[in-house]
């Protein structure tokens, strides 16, 4: 997707500076905080939300559940908490057509978000 601003981003066209990168996913922080800590989980695949979320790539969903625990660990916020968040189409506020995790933390979050 040439257009995609998180396909920029994830493949290296735009300087960003990652907490965390492998094959797959990149882990930045976001521009707009919404916590001291509020980080994007984006995989390199361009898939749009989790409507888009078929057999083919499935398995990215488990992957990035592991990816966001190691980054909890490795930032050290495992153990006093974090939400994670996937918004999916217009209502829930997604802005970018790239499926990705909101991971915020560093404050006691407040129920109900929205």
């Amino acid at each position: 997707m040439k257009e995609c601003i998180f396909c920029k981003i994830a493949n290296g066209y735009l300087k960003t500076d990652f907490i965390f990168e492998d094959e797959n996913f990149v882990v930045f922080k976001d521009l707009n905080p919404q916590a001291p800590v509020h980080l994007l989980l984006v995989p390199k695949q361009h898939i749009v939300s989790i409507n888009d979320v078929d057999d083919e790539n499935k398995k990215f969903l488990a992957n990035s559940f592991v990816t966001i625990k190691h980054v909890s660990q490795k930032l050290g916020f495992d153990k006093t908490g974090y939400r994670t968040v996937i918004n999916t189409g217009k209502d829930s506020g997604q802005e970018v057509q790239h499926i990705h995790f909101h991971i915020l933390a560093g404050r006691k979050l407040g129920w109900p978000p929205g």
